[in-house]
């Protein structure tokens, strides 16, 4: 089995559309275990944009809590990129979810910061450990790939690094 390590922000539409063509080649490559490194592109201080480390946070809860993390991601995605709802807010998002998760759960959990821990040391697992300079970047074997800044990556060079695992 080869791990594909799959560093990503919710709020980055290259990792947005980088996630789709993922979902439209996995079934072609079965041996290939994706993990998923959500990191944020822009972390606070940053005033780029929205902050996108609730919903991070957020995904470490679904994937404790057995929820349906590929309808999370989908939902994430559109919260920050097609909706613009704001993610931001805790209230906000916990409504967001609802039909996902037991939204006064999740409300409670990032309001006590269960996962906020888990949220800033991925961002140093992403940047400092793995090399991760831009998202959405891809890690398996020893082997990278990596977007180019304000471009991300084809689905053609996906497609190559998975036949390369």
């Amino acid at each position: 089995m080869n791990r594909l390590e799959v560093f990503f922000d919710y709020a980055c539409p290259f990792c947005q559309r980088g996630h789709g063509y993922l979902e439209e080649l996995a079934p072609q490559f079965p041996e290939v275990e994706v993990v998923w490194r959500p990191c944020e592109a822009h972390p606070r201080p940053d005033s780029y944009g929205l902050h996108s480390d609730l919903c991070i946070q957020g995904m470490f809860y679904v994937l404790e809590h057995g929820a349906d993390l590929a309808a999370y991601h989908r939902r994430m995605y559109k919260a920050a990129l097609t909706e613009r709802i704001n993610i931001e807010s805790i209230d906000t998002l916990a409504e967001y979810v609802g039909d996902l998760v037991d939204a006064a759960d999740f409300r409670r959990t990032l309001r006590e910061g269960t996962y906020k821990q888990v949220q800033l040391d991925a961002n140093e697992y992403a940047f400092t450990s793995s090399g991760v300079w831009a998202v959405p970047s891809y890690r398996m074997n020893g082997k990278k790939l990596d977007s180019i800044e304000n471009v991300g990556v084809t689905k053609k060079q996906l497609e190559a690094f998975l036949q390369q695992g």
